[in-house]
């Protein structure tokens, strides 16, 4: 199945049940390490089973010279294990960076599943349109239907209620405001490939919303 998130310009991804991961191969590039002896490095560490099996997948690559090879994809957990043991102060930096990647790329994957569960037709299409889908590829998209129907961003109707961040605001709704902002969802799908300026579809969405609903 395809990943949730697509491999980043920092290696990161998100596999499909939406977990940041990172691989071994990236982390040998930015280690500047032989991959081989980062393979040998996961293969050594002092963990349990367990721990290694929930945070290091094994998987295989095609080499250069056409062999099979493994590699494994790593949790940040995982990677944080892995490194700990790499020294100096280039190494220091790297990892300072890529936990602070990590959690990036973890605030982004909450905010794709919360935006997924309100939005599956126009994040599923974002996805597909986007070759590397951004953060504000979804939130512009989603706080921009929002305003038009409610007047305010889910974030705003959540602080309202006194709801929980990734709360689905629709059980607050009317079903109208539902019904009126599936429709724009679907008009919207459509203006993403033929009208790529924002300003552009905001405002044709707001001239039909008013011509539909008022």
């Amino acid at each position: 199945m395809k990943d949730l998130v697509p491999r980043n310009q920092y290696g990161l991804f998100a596999d499909k049940n939406g977990v940041a991961r990172i691989d071994s191969m990236t982390v040998a590039e930015i280690f500047e390490k032989r991959h081989d002896n980062v393979v040998r490095d996961i293969r050594s560490l002092d963990c349990s089973k367990e721990f290694l099996l929930l945070n290091f997948e094994e998987q295989t690559y095609i080499d250069n010279n056409a062999h099979r090879q493994i590699c494994y994809n790593m949790t940040r957990d995982g990677f944080v294990f892995l490194v700990m043991g790499y020294r100096g102060r280039k190494a220091a930096a790297f990892k300072e960076d890529y936990i602070r990647r990590f959690n990036e790329m973890e605030q982004f994957i909450k905010f794709l599943l919360e935006a997924r569960s309100e939005f599956p037709l126009l994040t599923a299409n974002i996805q597909l349109i986007e070759e590397n889908p951004k953060p504000y590829h979804f939130s512009n998209e989603c706080n921009m239907l929002n305003r038009i129907v409610l007047g305010k961003t889910a974030k705003e109707v959540r602080e309202e209620h006194g709801l929980k961040t990734g709360t689905s605001i629709r059980p607050y709704l009317t079903k109208e405001q539902i019904e009126a902002i599936d429709l724009l969802q679907r008009v919207d799908i459509g203006l993403l490939i033929s009208t790529p300026d924002f300003q552009q579809r905001k405002q044709y969405l707001e001239w039909f919303y008013m011509k539909k609903f008022s």
